[in-house]
């Protein structure tokens, strides 16, 4: 009876560590993915910036753009500027997102970047209201998915907690005139009259855990090796001959 739980345990013991194992590996292979993420992302950000058509023209082919340094000039739809909640410098406040419209006629949502709460509205900050023609340079950034425990949007509130670019962009301008790109843009720090919104918001502090997670994963499969073995010696011990002989002296 004991040779067959020594057979099914071990049998687990196996299964078990193969999983471990496993998932060591995946974190390795995770490490790689994602150090060439960073590696891509460094390098986009410190490059020359492209203009506003490149990226386009990357999303027409579907390659992501996300990330690259753009140039783009145009006009702000300040009337229609979205307010998305967020903290900065542990203040909270809102990001300030603009479509601005080139002279080609293409349209790129724009997040100006920070404005405190008790300056979200445009009235308080006339002087960053720019009607001519600006030059805006900035990171290329993909839309975002809602997260788990991200409250929902409140588009006729013009309150957004998490950047739905189709719904902003339908927020904007309801009457669907306007084709925007698929991608906003967040303006890097510049001079802006009157200093806001404070451009410069980008997040690039990406985590990278993944050798962390594999060691650990590796370091349970060592421990379950360890266990096992004890184990398994201490069966072979209690049914060797000489200690067979001994409970039956007893």
């Amino acid at each position: 009876m004991e040779k067959k739980g020594l057979l099914g345990f071990t049998a687990l013991m196996l299964v078990a560590l193969a999983v471990l194992i496993g998932l060591g590996v995946w974190q390795l292979q995770r490490l790689e993915w994602k150090e060439r993420l960073l590696a891509r992302i460094e390098a986009r950000t410190k490059s020359d910036p492209i203009t506003l058509k490149q990226a386009l023209d990357m999303a027409r082919k579907g390659r992501d753009p996300s990330y690259y340094r753009v140039r783009v000039e145009g006009r702000f739809h300040h009337a229609v500027e979205r307010y998305f909640y967020t903290v900065s410098h542990e203040t909270v406040g809102w990001d300030v997102i603009t479509p601005l419209e080139t002279a080609d006629g293409d349209m790129v949502m724009v997040d100006r970047g920070f404005v405190p709460d008790e300056q979200k509205d445009p009235a308080t900050r006339p002087l960053g209201q720019i009607e001519n023609v600006v030059a805006v340079t900035g990171i290329v950034r993909a839309p975002e998915t809602k997260g788990l425990f991200t409250p929902d949007n409140e588009p006729a509130a013009n309150r957004w907690f998490w950047r739905d670019l189709r719904a902003m962009a339908r927020s904007a301008f309801p009457a669907g005139i306007m084709q925007v790109a698929p991608f906003f843009v967040e303006a890097e720090k510049s001079s802006v009259p009157g200093g806001w919104p404070e451009g410069g918001q980008t997040r690039l502090e990406i985590p990278n855990n993944h050798l962390q997670y594999a060691i650990t994963w590796f370091l349970l499969a060592a421990c379950l090796l360890v266990i096992c073995g004890v184990y398994v010696r201490g069966v072979y011990r209690r049914n060797s001959p000489a200690v067979a002989g001994d409970r039956a002296d007893r």
